[in-house]
């Protein structure tokens, strides 16, 4: 039970931050630069891709308030730390257990980096990211093939990988929406797959057809014993990711459509690669004298034609 929780718990956190940082980077892909900006291309003028959005409040609002996701980041960082480091007691998968929770702690200083008086550079964290993502990639599972937990760490290590991409990609092109983008998204497919997880493996029900619990040990290991039921579990996780992803994927299109019409109607015209700028008008005599000066060719009706 206690571990159900847990991976509701992560799925909570992982999925409200990534879509907090969706609206938060959509918003500031179309924040206009000036007050005359509204004829500016979203995107080519001061955006550049952020590790942290605070929340939208006044500067003399409480610094507790302003930075209240940070201060929830990392207390998430620290239960889940503490939750891997206590599984790491258990035989089957001690070393994967520290291995993930390592990796976490990498994640736990870079956090409390934010909190540094002297900022680290936007491309230097994102680049520590990849570095910490990686590393959660790279864990190993400690289970059989044949158990289910072993098919959820490798989806789950494939997702952190995507992640440690586009965190590479943000760190050598800041200016990249789409890798961020595609970051924030991740990181709430993340979530969402850390909940199926804890359901296709601690609740009976969500139990694919053919695999059993595993009475001998006691880390709630899910085993298939004939490949039939193996192969037919494995397509359920599969269909179960694609179902995720696209989830995710409807959320993310709603939101950047949401921000690009709360924000002034999304990308305005342009022309070879140049923001559009209307044509001066004039209401004074002048300028209507200079109307007086086009000349109108006359065009004459050819007498073939009908």
């Amino acid at each position: 039970m206690a571990v159900l929780l847990y991976h509701t718990f992560a799925f909570l956190a992982l999925f409200s931050y990534g879509i907090y940082h969706l609206v938060c980077a959509t918003r500031s892909f179309f924040k206009p630069t000036s007050s005359s900006a509204r004829s500016a291309v979203a995107g080519t003028g001061d955006y550049i891709s952020r590790p942290y959005y605070p929340l939208l409040l006044p500067c003399h609002v409480h610094h507790l308030l302003r930075h209240f996701p940070l201060y929830l980041a990392l207390f998430t960082l620290i239960i889940s730390i503490s939750y891997h480091a206590s599984l790491s007691s258990a035989s089957p998968n001690s070393f994967s257990s520290l291995h993930t929770s390592a990796s976490l702690v990498f994640f736990l200083l870079l956090t409390i980096a934010l909190f540094l008086p002297i900022q680290l550079a936007p491309d230097l964290i994102f680049l520590l990211a990849a570095v910490g993502f990686s590393l959660l990639a790279l864990a190993s599972s400690a289970y059989k093939p044949s158990d289910l937990q072993s098919k959820c760490d490798s989806v789950s290590s494939s997702i952190s990988a995507l992640c440690a991409a586009f965190s590479v990609a943000l760190a050598f092109y800041p200016r990249l929406f789409v890798a961020e983008f595609a970051l924030a998204a991740s990181i709430s497919l993340q979530g969402l797959w850390s909940l199926q997880t804890g359901l296709a493996l601690y609740v009976e029900r969500f139990t694919p057809e053919g695999c059993h619990r595993l009475l001998e040990v006691t880390d709630g290991s899910i085993r298939c014993e004939l490949d039939e039921s193996r192969i037919r579990a494995a397509a359920l996780l599969d269909l179960a990711f694609v179902l995720h992803t696209t989830f995710v994927s409807v959320i993310a299109v709603a939101v950047y459509a949401s921000v690009a019409w709360w924000s002034g109607g999304g990308l305005p015209r342009r022309y070879n690669g140049g923001s559009y700028e209307p044509l001066p008008t004039s209401s004074s005599s002048g300028g209507l004298s200079e109307l007086d000066h086009v000349q109108m060719k006359v065009i004459h009706k050819n007498s073939m034609q009908a």
